[in-house]
């Protein structure tokens, strides 16, 4: 007798049939002696449209709204292409599952979609759909390799036992489909030319708008207040120059520039006397490993051209080749199961690098803390050496593996210095308390920065002593103002979605590698409210602000999923709210319209949002209800349609709508680096005049050989990725196929061209 093992992806089903060694490749599975290993596509099955209801949906009415199906049901997916018709690989795929659990030979299921929310109810609506009579049991893996596959099997459990991952995952969809459908209905109806022009809204799009949109107004309304600084420039008795500020028990800045004035006058050609020096030695740990959050904050910060989508899509397809652990975690540890595990992981990393004798395995809790782990541990890399590795995996690829190889590396550590000098004698005026402050900074240990060449950044102090007599060189009053925060990038937003916008405020790290990009920002200078999470300066313990962030992680207690955070922050700038310069993100007008006019403000509550994804982390956990949670969302739902229907807010000209069209850019152009929008015939490069020639035309010849037509998401897809993948081509023979494209520039024409792989 054999099982059928349904895995989420052909690439997965791949790495299972490699490891239990079923070799025989069939149409749509493998077959070994006693598994067959077959496949979804992701999700094969959606929920049902609302026309598929009642027909009568399928015209938009503000009476039809709320809209509440009695029972959710599904059907097989949709065309990507033209939603009016069946994906038909999708179809035989569904069928060819339902075959091989219908053979008398089979006694079984096995569902191995991945570990999460997710993954667990693409297994259980394929196995609901079927309405599957069999047995069910669950692989629960973190990672694809054989040794893990193979002690997977080992280690089955009931399929039963998952129910609370399911309902917390029905739960979600579910309530995701009442709020868009009704919301963006209703909204769309009110607002845009009767709905012509859809607006969307979404139970995580709109929280994520109004952190983006409260730090615009943060910014526009933000107040530059002036204050003044005495610096002075000492000399030694060895001819050793260094500055020092004026300090007093009220600070370094001052309000009053002529009082700064006055003392500088009096202080010119004073002697001053080092009064004190004060050297401390400081420990600094390791950034943490990476959960999914931090490497897309990590890896967007550090290179050009990158988005937290393509990050997760890169780490998706190192999990899939079995390089990497599962990607989509929030956890910023291991479990403690994995000691010797992660061992050997490290033994096979650490062969022929420069720093080798350096690196010493340990068990701390700072990287082994089954506290800080829920579902799913951090991701490192597996123990398998990858060849022949794209650019864009090999960046991803060595974040994930030089953060592994810090924690087992020595603790950097530096020492601070610091001098008080006062005048021998102090002159009128002169607070009894004041001093010139210097400060400097020496590396002792560089430890793990030397790791990913992280450059510490020294200021050495001349060697004087307490009662040494210092000469004044120079006196000067700067004059500087406060400056307001930066802009979200994808790396704050990220964070402040992770976290629901609680001010954990942490001690920041210069970091060579986050330096500001032509869009203006840094992250190693974001304001205090930011959260950052790398290169936590600590003494002899891992900061306190360290531990309330895995807290504020692992409390269920957040905006989306790590799975689902990127996929909104594109979004956001698909459908025109969000736009971006650099590395900045920006309301559009049409996104702060709809933030300060749409009535239903609970959906741009991050307390309200946080609430509902605790509850689905509580769901998951057993402790709530998935009923209790929808009664809630229904009743929601009915009211915030009743809002919108009896909002008073109309356009003065009803044809116009209230939100403006968005003209935003789609993206940046690969080859000159302007905006790209779209025009009446395609999609183009807006620096066309002084002759870029990057353009998509909508009647493109060979996209129309294919049967598919560049869409607004189809460009900026492209744009963000650098390639566009599609299982909706249709070959000559007029039969459907997979593949990758690119839009490469003719080096010599400069015009673009389609390249297709596979």
């Amino acid at each position: 007798m054999s099982k059928v093992i349904i895995a989420e992806k052909p690439s997965v089903a791949r790495n299972i049939a490699d490891a239990i060694d079923a070799k025989q490749r069939r149409d749509g599975f493998f077959e070994g002696a006693n598994f067959i290993v077959t496949w979804a596509f992701g999700h094969l099955l959606e929920l049902y449209d609302s026309k598929d209801y009642d027909e009568k949906m399928g015209t938009w009415r503000m009476d039809a709204f709320p809209f509440i199906p009695e029972v959710f049901k599904y059907k097989v997916k949709s065309d990507a292409n033209d939603r009016k018709v069946v994906d038909q690989g999708a179809l035989k795929q569904i069928e060819t599952i339902r075959s091989l659990i219908a053979r008398p030979d089979v006694d079984g299921v096995i569902s191995a979609c991945d570990f999460d929310r997710e993954g667990q109810i693409i297994g259980d609506i394929i196995i609901d759909y079927l309405n599957v009579q069999k047995p069910v049991e669950r692989l629960l893996l973190n990672e694809w390799t054989a040794v893990e596959v193979q002690t997977g099997l080992k280690k089955l459990v009931p399929n039963q036992s998952m129910s609370s991952l399911k309902d917390a995952g029905i739960g979600r969809q579910w309530a995701d489909w009442l709020i868009g459908i009704n919301l963006t209905s209703v909204a769309s109806l009110k607002y845009q030319k009767g709905g012509k022009k859809p607006l969307n809204i979404g139970r995580v799009l709109l929280p994520t708008l109004k952190i983006i949109y409260d730090r615009d107004l943060e910014i526009e309304n933000f107040i530059k207040e002036e204050f003044h600084k005495l610096i002075g420039t000492f000399k030694t008795a060895n001819q050793e120059l260094f500055d020092a500020v004026y300090t007093c028990p009220e600070g370094d800045r001052f309000t009053d520039k002529q009082v700064l004035d006055g003392l500088k006058m009096k202080l010119q050609n004073t002697p001053f006397t080092v009064m004190n020096k004060a050297v401390e030695k400081k420990r600094e740990y390791p950034p943490s490993l990476f959960n999914l959050s931090g490497l897309q904050g990590h890896v967007t910060s550090k290179f050009k051209g990158w988005t937290s989508e393509k990050v997760l899509k890169v780490a998706q397809e190192l999990y899939e080749k079995k390089l990497i652990t599962y990607p989509r975690t929030a956890s910023l540890a291991l479990e403690e199961s994995l000691i010797d595990k992660t061992q050997k992981v490290l033994a096979v990393h650490k062969k022929g690098l420069p720093y080798e004798s350096l690196i010493a395995f340990h068990t701390q809790k700072r990287v082994f803390d089954n506290t800080k782990v829920e579902s799913h541990s951090a991701i490192i890399p597996t123990y398998m050496v990858p060849k022949g590795l794209s650019a864009d995996e090999k960046i991803v690829y060595e974040s994930v593996k030089n953060r592994f190889i810090m924690q087992f590396m020595p603790i950097a550590e530096h020492e601070e210095t610091t001098l008080s000098l006062a005048p021998t004698e102090k002159p009128e005026g002169y607070h009894p308390e004041g001093v010139f402050l210097a400060k400097g900074r020496t590396q002792l240990v560089e430890g793990w920065r030397v790791v990913e060449k992280i450059q510490s950044k020294e200021k050495n102090l001349p060697a004087v002593e307490v009662n040494e007599a210092i000469d004044v060189q120079k006196l000067k009053v700067e004059t500087k103002g406060t400056q307001p925060p930066k802009h979200h990038t994808e790396k704050t937003l990220l964070r402040v979605m992770e976290t629901c916008g609680k001010k954990i405020k942490t001690t920041k790290r210069d970091l060579s590698d986050d330096g500001p990009d032509d869009g203006g920002d840094s992250d190693a200078d974001q304001d205090e409210g930011s959260v950052e999470v790398e290169g936590i300066a600590v003494d002899e313990v891992p900061s306190q602000e360290d531990e309330a962030l895995v807290a504020a992680i692992l409390s269920g207690f957040s905006i989306g999923t790590p799975a689902t955070r990127a996929e909104t922050i594109t979004k956001l700038k698909r459908v025109g709210y969000v736009t971006v310069k650099g590395k900045s993100l920006i309301c559009t007008e049409m996104g702060r319209r709809l933030v300060e006019h749409f009535p239903v403000k609970a959906l741009f509550d991050l307390e309200y949002t946080g609430r509902l994804e605790k509850t689905l982390s509580d769901i998951s956990k057993g402790i709530v209800s998935k009923s209790a949670f929808m009664e809630t969302i229904i009743q929601f739902t009915k009211d915030a349609v009743e809002s919108i229907k009896k909002d008073a807010f109309y356009p003065n000209n009803p044809e116009q709508g209230v939100l403006p069209e968005s003209k935003d850019s789609l993206g940046n152009c690969p080859g000159c680096g302007h905006p790209v929008i779209e025009r009446e015939k395609g999609f183009g490069c807006s620096n066309w005049k002084a002759g870029c020639k990057f353009t998509i035309w909508k009647d493109d010849r060979f996209l129309t050989s294919l049967k598919v037509v560049p869409t607004r998401h189809t460009v900026m897809r492209l744009l963000e990725n650098g390639e566009v993948y599609s299982t909706s081509f249709i070959g000559k023979n007029g039969k459907k196929f997979s593949a990758h494209l690119k839009y490469i520039k003719d080096p010599d024409s400069g015009y673009y061209q389609w390249k297709m792989f596979f």
